[in-house]
C-alpha cells in the first residue's frame, strides 16, 4: 500500500505525517535532536509506523516518497558552519562583494536600527581575500566576448586554492548570465585539476542581473552545497538499509520539492525548506475550503513565521536577505522571528521585559521540561497561566514541572521587575502576543492587502495557543485552527501534499514593448531547461504545467514587480497587456498614483517555474459527526487568557469529543493530544467539516 510522508525538521520538534492512496492518515511528533537532526528524523519514521500499527520496514517498503524540511541549509549559513569556498570572479572585481553594493549595512535591518548608524557594521566576509581570485577574460553585456578566458590563470588559480584547503569553488563572472561560456569552460578546468571538487556557477545558480547579488547568491550556494549532501547522503542510505524503497525528496524555498539527489547541486534553494511547508498546507487546505486569502502563521519552539496565499498561491518573492546579504533566489515570502513557544524572556539592562529572539530550543528545552533548562520561557508562561495542562502535553506523553516554570520567571522576570510571578507571566504572553501581531501586520500590509480580506490559519504547537489574542486586532475575517487529523504536524502535512517544483530564469533586459517573437525564444529556452530536469528528477508526474512570469520596472527605477505571463506563443497584443499588468500589479503594491508611465517600462528578467504533480496528494478526511447536539466539558479550571479579564475560571474541552457543527464560547480551553487552542473571553469556536476549530470574535469585545 503506496504511502508518503512528510518529515518537517524544527529546532524543537520534528513533525511527522503520513497518509496512503485510501487516505489513511497518521500524524507523529518527536523532539528534535540537534546536532544529528537525521537521529529526530528516523525517530519520527519510527512514530509514523507505530501510529499505523505497523513495523518501519514496512512502512518504508510501502513509500512512494518522503519529503523533508530541513534546518541544515539555513542553519549551516546563519551559524557559519559551511564549507571553506574559494572564489573566482573577473579581474578588477574582487572587492565586490566587500563593497556589498553600498547596502551591507542595512540591508535586512529595521528602520530603528538603520537610523543609528554607528552601531551598524558590515556582516563577517563571505569569503576571506586571499581566497578570491581574478581571472582574465571578458564578456561583456551583448554577451560578445571581448577578452578570451585566460585557462592557464585559472588552473594556477585553483591550484592555488585546492592547495589552499578550500572545499568548494564558486565562479561568478561579469555578464555571464547573457553568455555562460566562460563559467562552463572554468568548471571543466577546475574538475580537471580538482576532480570531484563541488563547483557552482553564477549562470547556473541565479542567471540574474547585478553582480553582487548574483556572486552572493553563488557562494552561499557553494558554501551549503556540500553541507547538505554530507547531510543528506547518509540519511538516505540509512533510511535505504531501513527498507525505503521509494524517493527521499527535499523542500525548496520556492514551496515544491526536488530529489535528494538534485539538491546539494541547487542547495541555495532549500533555505527556505523548513519555513515552506505551513504555507503549502494552507494552500491545500484554502483549496478544500474555497477560502481564497489566508494568512499562514505557525508558531513552534523556536520560531514564528508568517506567509501568505492570495487566489490559491503563497505569495512569493525573487530575493530574500540573509545576514545583511542579498540572495537571489525565488522562494515562498515567509517572514520569521525568534517567537515561538521556547522564546526566552529576559529583562534587559534598561529594566524593559524582553521576549526572543534565543530559544531554549529542544535542549535543554523550557525550564518546565525538567531537562537542564533554567530559563524562562513562552512554554513556561502559558503553564503557570494555566493555558498548558501539565500533564497532557504532547498527548500526556511528557510531563510539565509547574514549580520549575515559576522558579525560573520569579528568578529572571518577577523578581528583577518586582513583580508577582503571576504578573511576570502575563506580561510574558501580552508581550509575545504584541510582537507576534506586530509581524502579521506587517506582512499584510507591506505586501498592498487588507487583512479584513483574510482568514488566518493558526497552527504549530504553540500557535494555537496564542492565535486569538494575536490576530484579534487585525480585523481578519475568522481564524481557522488546523486539527483532525494534522494537528500541531500541518507543515509536514504541507510537505507530504507537495509537489516537484524547478525554476529557470533569465535576465535580458529590455525597453518595452519587446517583439512577442523575442519573449517567445526565452520562454521556449527557459522550458525546455526545465523539461530536462523535471526527466533528471527519475519520477513519474500525474500532470505537468509551466507558469511564466517577468519582473518588470519603470525605466531606470529599482522596484521590479513579478508580473504573470501567459503561456503558449504570444501576440504582440499579449505582451503590451503584461506591461498594463504590471503597472496594476505597481499600484496595489505601493499605492494608487505611485507609477511613473511616462518612464516607460523595461522587461528585465525572465522566470518560468515547472510544476510537476506527484501521484498521491493526501486529501484531508471530513470529521466525524457529533454523538450528541451540545459538547460538554471534561472540566474547569482558572486560565488567563486575556489581560483585560485577568485569570477566570475557563471550561476545559477535550477534543476528542468534538464532532463537526459543536460550538463552544471563551473563557475555554481545548485540548488536543499535540496541542491546545484557547479561547479567550469574547471568541466563538466552531469545529468545521474537516475537524478544524473556526473562531470568530464578538464585536463587543
Amino acid at each position: 500500500m503506496p504511502y508518503v510522508i512528510g518529515i518537517d525538521t524544527g529546532g524543537t520538534f520534528t513533525d511527522a505525517f503520513a497518509a496512503d492512496q485510501h487516505n489513511r492518515l497518521a500524524a507523529a511528533k518527536t523532539p528534535s535532536t540537534p546536532p544529528d537532526f537525521a537521529e529526530g528524523f528516523l525517530n519520527a519514521v519510527d512514530e509514523l509506523a507505530a501510529e499505523l500499527g505497523i513495523g518501519t520496514a514496512e512502512l518504508l517498503a510501502g513509500t512512494e516518497y518522503i519529503v523533508h524540511g530541513t534546518t541544515s541549509t539555513l542553519n549551516a549559513l546563519v551559524t557559519g558552519d559551511v564549507a571553506d569556498v574559494g572564489f573566482l570572479t573577473t579581474r578588477g572585481h574582487a572587492d565586490s562583494i566587500s563593497i556589498m553594493n553600498l547596502e551591507g549595512r542595512y540591508a535586512g535591518l529595521g528602520p530603528d536600527e538603520i537610523q543609528h548608524m554607528a552601531r551598524t557594521a558590515k556582516p563577517q566576509a563571505l569569503v576571506g581575500r586571499h581566497r578570491i581570485k581574478e581571472i582574465d577574460g571578458r564578456v561583456d553585456y551583448k554577451g560578445a566576448v571581448v577578452v578570451p578566458l585566460d585557462e592557464h590563470g585559472v588552473r594556477e588559480a585553483v591550484r592555488e586554492l585546492v592547495a589552499d584547503g578550500v572545499e568548494a569553488i564558486a565562479v561568478s563572472f561579469l555578464w555571464s548570465f547573457r553568455n555562460p561560456a566562460h563559467e562552463q569552460r572554468v568548471r571543466e578546468l577546475i574538475h580537471e585539476e580538482a576532480p570531484g571538487l563541488y563547483v557552482a556557477l553564477s549562470s547556473d545558480v541565479s542567471p540574474r542581473i547585478r553582480e553582487y547579488s548574483r556572486s552572493v547568491t553563488t557562494i552561499m550556494n557553494t558554501q551549503v552545497g556540500p553541507k547538505l549532501g554530507t547531510y543528506l547522503e547518509p540519511l538516505e542510505a540509512e533510511l535505504r538499509r531501513r527498507g525505503l524503497t521509494g524517493a527521499l525528496l527535499v523542500m525548496q524555498g520556492s514551496g515544491g520539492c526536488v530529489t535528494a539527489k538534485d539538491a546539494p547541486a541547487h542547495g541555495i534553494t532549500t533555505i527556505g525548506s523548513v519555513l515552506t511547508g505551513g504555507v503549502v498546507g494552507c494552500t491545500r487546505m484554502a483549496a478544500a475550503l474555497d477560502t481564497r486569502k489566508v494568512i499562514s502563521t505557525d508558531m513552534g519552539g523556536t520560531t514564528f513565521l508568517v506567509g501568505l496565499v492570495v487566489d490559491g498561491r503563497p505569495v512569493t518573492t525573487t530575493s530574500t536577505v540573509l545576514n545583511q546579504y542579498t540572495v537571489s533566489t525565488p522562494m515562498v515570502d515567509v517572514h520569521t522571528i525568534g517567537a515561538g513557544g521556547g522564546a526566552i524572556a529576559w529583562v534587559d539592562p534598561g529594566g524593559n521585559l524582553r521576549v526572543g529572539p534565543r530559544s531554549a530550543g529542544a535542549r535543554p528545552g523550557p525550564a518546565c521540561y525538567d531537562e537542564g533548562g533554567w530559563e524562562p520561557t513562552v512554554t513556561d508562561a502559558d503553564l503557570v497561566l494555566g493555558i498548558i495542562n501539565p500533564d497532557n502535553f504532547l498527548g500526556g506523553r511528557k510531563k510539565l514541572d509547574v514549580d520549575l516554570a515559576r522558579e525560573a520567571i520569579d528568578k529572571a522576570v518577577a523578581t528583577p521587575l518586582r513583580m508577582s510571578v503571576e504578573e511576570a507571566a502575563a506580561a510574558i504572553y501580552a508581550i509575545q502576543n504584541a510582537q507576534t501581531a506586530d509581524l502579521v501586520r506587517k506582512v499584510v500590509v507591506n505586501s498592498g492587502q487588507d487583512p479584513r480580506e483574510f482568514t488566518l490559519y493558526a497552527f504549530g504547537g504553540a500557535g494555537p495557543m496564542h492565535c486569538a489574542s494575536y490576530s484579534r486586532d487585525l480585523g481578519v475575517k475568522e481564524v481557522v485552527v488546523p486539527l483532525g487529523s494534522t494537528a500541531a504536524v500541518f507543515s509536514a502535512f504541507g510537505l507530504a501534499a507537495s509537489d516537484i517544483v524547478l525554476t529557470a530564469e533569465r535576465s535580458q533586459p529590455a525597453q518595452m514593448p519587446v517583439e512577442a517573437a523575442t519573449v517567445d525564444a526565452v520562454y521556449a529556452a527557459l522550458e525546455a531547461e526545465l523539461e530536462q530536469r523535471l526527466s533528471e528528477q527519475g519520477l513519474a508526474f500525474s500532470a505537468v504545467a509551466y507558469e511564466r512570469e517577468a519582473d518588470i520596472r519603470y525605466t531606470m527605477q529599482l522596484a521590479e514587480v513579478s508580473t504573470p505571463v501567459p503561456g503558449g506563443r504570444l501576440t504582440a497584443a499579449q505582451v503590451e497587456q503584461v506591461g498594463a499588468d504590471f503597472e496594476a500589479r505597481y499600484e496595489t503594491l505601493y499605492g494608487e498614483g505611485t507609477g511613473f508611465p511616462d518612464a516607460g517600462l523595461q522587461l528585465i528578467t525572465y522566470r518560468v517555474r515547472a510544476v510537476g504533480t506527484l501521484p498521491i496528494a493526501p486529501a484531508l478526511p471530513d470529521h466525524p459527526e457529533p454523538a450528541g447536539r451540545q459538547p460538554e466539558p471534561s472540566g474547569v479550571r482558572e486560565v488567563f487568557l486575556d489581560v483585560r479579564a485577568g485569570r477566570r475560571p475557563a471550561a476545559i474541552y477535550d477534543y476528542g469529543s468534538l464532532g463537526t457543527g459543536h460550538r463552544i464560547s471563551g473563557p475555554a480551553v481545548v485540548e488536543a493530544p499535540t496541542t491546545t487552542v484557547a479561547l479567550p473571553p469574547g471568541a466563538d469556536a466552531t469545529v468545521d467539516r474537516l475537524g478544524n476549530l473556526v473562531i470568530r470574535f464578538k464585536e463587543d469585545h
